[in-house]
């Protein structure tokens, strides 16, 4: 089975950043497809290809050429969304698409369903559904295709979460999950012990005092939050010496 997974936009593409300017999209959209790279290498039998590049903004029908030309079986398309005319909103949460006209459309809503309910269960952001959409990498790809914007760059919350690299792991494995319960993708055996990691449940909104702090995680049905902000706001220290974490009592 061939893979393509194609980072949306390009690093220089107008535009796609946040309000602030202190995120390009294209810097959340290569390193979840990186990531994605990453977690298909524990599954037997795939193959996959970059339809985009870190150096240019590649044109979309070079994209859709490439995957068309190598024939490959499906394609991704990562990105992240944005709302009004730059400022800040409260538009939130994930959404996957697919073309409305095709042949394989049945496949494609499919696979975006399962990944979509992957990447709401496991992120824990609002959950915008699955929708068709009139796009060039949807339209053109011949193969069964799916366009997933995974958070919205112009609410302030979700583009801090598309800023942290947990957030963009939590991403790459949510999609992967939702591409394996499609075609039923089995783990390569010197994976096995990798397969059986902790489980990345969903993420979570941390509080003190009534005041959101930062995000944790859900893993394994146990809450794990972010030392840092926690030591900072009760005036302890924190040493990491590569192994171990400490928290040191303020005076």
């Amino acid at each position: 089975m061939k893979i393509a997974i194609d980072a949306g936009h390009g690093p220089d593409t107008p535009g796609k950043r946040t309000p602030d300017e202190s995120m390009r999209e294209y810097h959340f959209n290569a390193v979840v497809a990186d990531k994605i790279c990453n977690e298909l290498s524990a599954y037997d039998g795939l193959e996959w290809i970059r339809t985009d590049n870190s150096q240019r903004d590649v044109p979309l029908k070079e994209r859709t050429d490439r995957a068309n030309r190598e024939q490959a079986d499906v394609l991704i398309s990562i990105h992240a969304n944005a709302f009004g005319k730059g400022g800040w909103n409260e538009a939130e949460g994930i959404e996957t698409f697919v073309y409305p006209h095709r042949s394989s459309t049945e496949d494609s809503f499919t696979l975006a369903q399962n990944v979509q309910q992957q990447l709401v269960q496991l992120t824990g952001r609002k959950n915008r559904g699955v929708k068709y959409g009139n796009f060039h990498m949807l339209r053109e790809s011949r193969m069964t295709a799916i366009l997933v914007e995974c958070g919205f760059m112009t609410h302030r919350q979700e583009a801090e979460l598309l800023k942290s690299d947990a957030y963009r792991q939590t991403c790459a494995i949510a999609i992967v999950t939702g591409m394996a319960a499609t075609y039923g993708l089995r783990h390569q055996p010197d994976t096995k012990e990798r397969a059986q990691l902790p489980t990345l449940q969903r993420a979570l909104s941390v509080y003190v005092n009534e005041q959101e702090v930062g995000t944790g995680y859900l893993i394994d049905g146990l809450s794990y939050v972010p030392v840092r902000v926690i030591a900072d706001l009760i005036g302890a220290k924190i040493q990491y010496d590569g192994q171990n974490v400490r928290i040191l009592k303020g005076n």
